[in-house]
This record gives structure tokens, C-alpha cells and sequence, in this order.
């Protein structure tokens, strides 16, 4: 009797383990019947090894892939099914994948029924994952790194008209005089205009409108007030501050001259190549004076400015952060650019290899920054300054 039960039993587990293998040869038939061929037509041009592309970090070629997900995590993962990303992104529920066009509502079912079945994947991984990374000489080659071309007959109204018309918008009709005066003033001098300047100007308007405008906007240009409303904006641009900040705050007593200079260099129309320079090598720069000469070494304040870590005890390390500090500064102030991103990788996003950065990091190390105080006078005498020495 209990032979008879044991062979009973046995067949039974037979039974069992080939109708669970059959099952399983099912699922992975529908699979490759119905899942494989959506994901190569929708998925793999942009999140696969064959490619070479991982957006997001995602590998949709392979089951490891798909269970280690990209930047933002599992995309399986979610209980029930439909909380996962996979599904929200191709039901456009919160991602759009594909993002051009979703895909048929047929394919969609077959996904539903998949990831009900418990998502079952024959794939194995062949190679190792792609690694993401910016191709440097693709990089230089894209249009922000070229040279601008000029375009003949392109004035900036007409490149305005023609995105207004694009758009289907209609430009605002002319200003009257009391308006125009108060934009004239508050964008070149940042203050209003005077019950006297409105009467006054108001009064040339009715004569000869144009002459009005001309005569108007050549004084302001002329106001000292110019060079402090437009320079401000560069002194947010070069940090600033008449103090180092951070925790040991030491002030800054000669501070003012840089901004000053900038205030000047405004009002003076001072040319823009000019005016960057003498700001990075305004010391190393002929001059024909010695005024001249101290104006240059005044510009290089630029350099001096910003956030120091005074308590950091390490010399070496202070000095890589202070030209770390310069070089961030310079290259978002005059070529738009975080070149200190590459300081400890190459720049993600960027054409800028951590062999530029240190390339660039050697000049800056050979300059020797001085910040025009003594150290028994600082904190305690800062209005007592130093005379600045003569060519």
C-alpha cells in the first residue's frame, strides 16, 4: 500500500513539473512572439548595447538590464504591475516612451498580459554595459563651439519681426513720450525721470521726435549713474563682495577700486576684449602710465574676489580651491562654460577633458594673488590704504 501511494506520488510530481515547464516554455514563447519584437521596434534605438545608447541610463536589451534600470531605478518594480515605470512610461502616464509617438494600444496589451505573467525573459547579457560617456571631438564640433557666421542682411528687428510673425503676434505700436522717456531712463540709468525731464523732453518730441530720442539717450550714456546700473550686473557675474565670507569672514578694504573700475569702464565705453584682459593678465599688460598701470592691476581684482576658505590648513589644498574658485569664475563669466566640472572627471556634459582643466589650472598656478592689505591692518585699520607701488 504505501509503494503503491510513493508511485502515486511520484507521478504526480512528474505531472506537475512538466506542466510547470510546459507553462514556462509558454510564457517565453509569447515573449519572443509578442514582447522581443515591440521592444527592438520601439525601445532599443535609444537603450541599447547594439547601439551603443543608454539614455537615461537604461538598458532595455537584456533581463539584467531591465532589472537593474537606469537613473531612476527598476523600471519592473511595482506592486501591483501597473505602478511600475515601465508601465507609466508606455502608457505615457508620467514618462512618454517612446517620446516622438506612444505605441498601438494591441502592443500595449501585450505588455499588460507580459508583465502579468511576471515578466518572463530568456536574455542573458552578452557583453558589458555601455558605458555613457561624452565623445570630447564630436563635442567640439557641435555649433556652440564654432565660429558664429554672419548673416548678410540680418539686423536684430528683423530677426525679432521674424520670430514675432512665426508666431503669429503683432509688435507693440510705438510708445507715447511720457512712456518711452521712463523706459529710456530706468533701463540706462535705473532711475525715473524728473516732472522737469518729462516736460522738457515731452515738449522735443512734439518738435522732432527722433532728435529727441537721439539727444535723450546720448545723455543718459554720459550719466555716471550708467556705469553703476549696467556694471552691476558684471560685478554679480566676477562674485563680488567686499568680504571673503564663509567661515573666518575677512573684509576686502580695497575692494571699492575694482568696482570703481568697472563703473568706469562702462562709462568710458571701455571695448569688451579690452575690458576682459586686462582683468585676467592685466598685470603682465604694457601701459603707457604708471595711472594706466595701476588701472590694470586694479582690473585683476576680478581674480581676487569671491568666498575664500581662510581655515583650511592645508596650503596646498587652499591654493587648488583658489584657483579652482578663478577658474570657475572665468570660464562661466566669459565663455559661458563650467570648465571647473572636469576638475575631478572629465565634464559629463561639456567637450572639456580633465587634462584641460589641469592645463588651464598651471597658468593660474603661476600667478600670485595679493589682496593689497597687511595682515596686522586687516580687520582693523581697513580704511588705512596702501599706496600702490609705481611701474
Amino acid at each position: 500500500m504505501k509503494i503503491k501511494t510513493m508511485k502515486n506520488l511520484g507521478i504526480f510530481l512528474m505531472l506537475s513539473l512538466a506542466s510547470s515547464s510546459l507553462f514556462a516554455q509558454e510564457k517565453l514563447a509569447y515573449f519572443e512572439t509578442h514582447i522581443r519584437p515591440a521592444l527592438v521596434k520601439y525601445c532599443y534605438e535609444c537603450h541599447s548595447e547594439e547601439t551603443g545608447k543608454t539614455k537615461g541610463g537604461l538598458l532595455l536589451d537584456t533581463k539584467e538590464g531591465m532589472l537593474q534600470g537606469g537613473d531612476n531605478g527598476n523600471v519592473l518594480a511595482g506592486d501591483p504591475f501597473t505602478k511600475s515605470l515601465f508601465w507609466e512610461a508606455i502608457n505615457w502616464t508620467d514618462f512618454e516612451m517612446p517620446p516622438k509617438k506612444q505605441m498601438p494600444a494591441q502592443v500595449i496589451q501585450s505588455f499588460k498580459a507580459w508583465l502579468q505573467m511576471g515578466a518572463p525573459d530568456p536574455r542573458q547579457r552578452q557583453k558589458a554595459v555601455v558605458e555613457s560617456k561624452v565623445d570630447l571631438e564630436a563635442g567640439r564640433k557641435h555649433w556652440a563651439f564654432q565660429s558664429p557666421a554672419p548673416t548678410p542682411g540680418a539686423t536684430i528687428d528683423s530677426l525679432v519681426s521674424a520670430k514675432l510673425a512665426s508666431a503669429s503676434l503683432t509688435p507693440v505700436g510705438p510708445a507715447d513720450a511720457p512712456t518711452l522717456l521712463r523706459r529710456l531712463s530706468f533701463d540706462l540709468v535705473g532711475l525715473p525721470p524728473t516732472p522737469e525731464e518729462l516736460a522738457t523732453f515731452t515738449a522735443a518730441w512734439r518738435r522732432n521726435a527722433k532728435a529727441a530720442i537721439t539727444a535723450k539717450v546720448d545723455e543718459l550714456l554720459k550719466r555716471p549713474q550708467f556705469g553703476e546700473r549696467w556694471g552691476r550686473h558684471w560685478l554679480d557675474v566676477a562674485r563680488y563682495a567686499e568680504s571673503t565670507g564663509k567661515d573666518v569672514n575677512v573684509t576686502y578694504p580695497h575692494a571699492w577700486r575694482y568696482r570703481d573700475y568697472v563703473f568706469d569702464a562702462f562709462n568710458a565705453d571701455k571695448p569688451y576684449d579690452e575690458f576682459i584682459r586686462e582683468q585676467i593678465a592685466g598685470d603682465m599688460l604694457p601701459a603707457k602710465t604708471d595711472a594706466d598701470w595701476q588701472e590694470h592691476l586694479i582690473a585683476t581684482g576680478f581674480l581676487a574676489m569671491g568666498t575664500k576658505g581662510l581655515n583650511e590648513r592645508n596650503p596646498r589644498q587652499f591654493q587648488m580651491d583658489l584657483v579652482d574658485e578663478q577658474i570657475d569664475t572665468m570660464s562661466q563669466a566669459v565663455l559661458g562654460l563650467t570648465v571647473s566640472c572636469a576638475r575631478c572627471h572629465d565634464h559629463k556634459y561639456d567637450p572639456i577633458p580633465t587634462t584641460d582643466y589641469y592645463a588651464l589650472a598651471g597658468i593660474f598656478l603661476s600667478t600670485k594673488t595679493n589682496y593689497g592689505t597687511v595682515r596686522a591692518s586687516q580687520n582693523r585699520r581697513a580704511a588705512n590704504l596702501i599706496e600702490l607701488p609705481l611701474a
